[in-house]
């Protein structure tokens, strides 16, 4: 950020991100007031302006253009609902794409199958199995489920901390100890918060494990074709999920690799992208009206075994933790591998400051061996921050989300009907999130299995890390000396 609009833009009363559905608070038409007055009664960030400012910058007219790239993760949100969809995120480019004739897959994360289960009135399996219809028949060549490939985030997280844990142990020197706490690396918002405004400090505590979306991703693009009988240059691959800060996700240049076959007339090597487009769960939706389909009346396909966690008696399989369960299952493992202790049972989480603020510990002889944390929401991961920063936390593993409650209530995620509650609608979702899902170890995963013993080798391998695992880059904020059109 220019010297220019350092001392004349600061960010006040920072809270949760913005919702989808709300309105930006930076205009994008021009300054016509010293704040923004949002559509909405939620406690929002305001983006205040100095009078000296004011006076150097005439009143504009023409709108400015921002891309998705261009998120200051200010909590602002200019990825709000007016400006988030651009083509190659949008409905149609998705249509577009089909009719083209590529070969398009589509993955969907179980809680968007929540939030259409709960809109639908029907079970989480009823609408997978009705999706894969639907898709099918607008020319969709495979549909796929995220649980799988999240399970191969559960197991490169669980070890990595393993990994961070021994080495803790070992070193003797306090100060050289700055890989623990461990944090969670599945949130696009989190990850876009840290390297945009918390510096390099923070970066080396986040998993370098990819989200699950681009983990199927990584799978489909760089595996599963070749079983397909396709090329990896012919699929285009799109997500379904509960959030809009997905879409940022995708786009980002360490997740475009090159093929050495492929190269363009000039010599060049053409990009391949882990994930083309993200559609999220109330796009679905809009998609499905658009069509004029009656959904809850459709036929259940065959799922799409390839890249799903179904069973053979057809039962989808996961793990606890509406948000991909990272601290449940990282816990249980590392109290298995490290202390050679099975816990049983559902996990004792104890609140701390409130309901998205919980923690548990294991004790060894009267010892806390290790102690897990869950932080949702901006305001608790504050805190968790502030902490990392001054040398003070004592957790070993936090999963972190932006979202509060999560993701089952990520902004993309389908809308209360008139009279529901969000409150309502989310105690829905929790309900039935886990609806026909049997829980399983991870590392059990047959279909996972295959992929480590015919391409990955083991967890932790060099091949496992190039594919499954990403870096974070800490990014100068001189996006805003660009629009000058402010």
């Amino acid at each position: 950020m220019s010297e220019k609009f350092s001392a004349a833009i600061r960010i006040e009363d920072l809270s949760d991100f913005i919702a989808p559905s709300q309105a930006c608070v930076v205009s994008l038409k021009g300054l016509k007031s010293n704040t923004v007055k949002p559509k909405t009664d939620k406690p929002q960030v305001r983006v205040s302006v100095s009078n000296k400012q004011q006076q150097q910058q005439p009143q504009q007219t023409a709108p400015v253009k921002i891309s998705l790239k261009d998120c200051l993760a200010c909590s602002g949100c200019i990825t709000s609902a007016e400006t988030v969809m651009l083509e190659k995120q949008s409905l149609d480019e998705f249509l577009s794409t089909i009719d083209k004739g590529r070969a398009v897959v589509i993955s969907v994360s179980p809680q968007s199958r929540a939030s259409l289960a709960v809109h639908f009135g029907l079970s989480p399996l009823q609408v997978i199995k009705k999706l894969t219809t639907f898709f099918k028949s607008l020319g969709v060549k495979a549909v796929f489920d995220t649980s799988s490939s999240r399970d191969i985030t559960l197991i490169e997280t669980c070890n990595e901390f393993i990994a961070r844990y021994k080495q803790n142990q070992s070193n003797d020197d306090e100060r050289s100890k700055s890989t623990l706490p461990m944090l969670s690396s599945a949130c696009p918002g989190w990850i876009c918060y840290a390297e945009k405004q918390l510096g390099s400090y923070i970066l080396p505590h986040i998993s370098s494990v990819k989200s699950p979306q681009q983990t199927i991703g990584a799978t489909i693009k760089n595996r599963i074709c070749e079983k397909m009988g396709l090329r990896s240059e012919e699929v285009y691959h799109v997500t379904v999920m509960p959030c809009y800060d997905k879409k940022l996700e995708a786009v980002r240049d360490d997740f475009v690799f090159e093929v050495d076959s492929l190269k363009k007339s000039d010599g060049s090597h053409i990009s391949i992208t882990e994930v083309d487009s993200v559609l999220t769960s109330g796009e679905v939706l809009d998609l499905i009206k658009l069509k004029e389909v009656d959904f809850a009346a459709l036929e259940d396909s065959p799922l799409d075994k390839m890249l799903t966690n179904v069973n053979e008696e057809g039962h989808l399989y996961g793990v606890n933790g509406s948000s991909g369960g990272y601290a449940e299952t990282v816990f249980r493992n590392a109290a298995k591998t490290i202390f050679g202790m099975d816990v049983k049972g559902p996990l004792s989480f104890k609140t701390i400051r409130n309901t998205d603020f919980r923690e548990v510990t294991l004790e060894v002889d009267g010892h806390i061996v290790l102690k897990f944390a869950l932080c949702y929401g901006f305001q608790n991961l504050q805190n968790i921050v502030r902490k990392v920063k001054m040398r003070k936390c004592d957790y070993h593993f936090v999963e972190v989300m932006a979202c509060p409650s999560g993701c089952l209530n990520g902004g993309g995620q389908i809308k209360p009907k008139p009279g529901q509650s969000p409150k309502d609608l989310l105690q829905s979702l929790e309900a039935i999130y886990m609806e026909n899902v049997l829980v399983a170890d991870p590392f059990e995963n047959p279909l996972v299995k295959s992929l480590y013993n015919e391409w990955l080798d083991e967890p932790g391998s060099e091949k496992a890390k190039r594919f499954m695992h990403t870096e974070y880059h800490p990014i100068v904020k001189s996006i805003t000396s660009q629009l000058h059109n402010w």
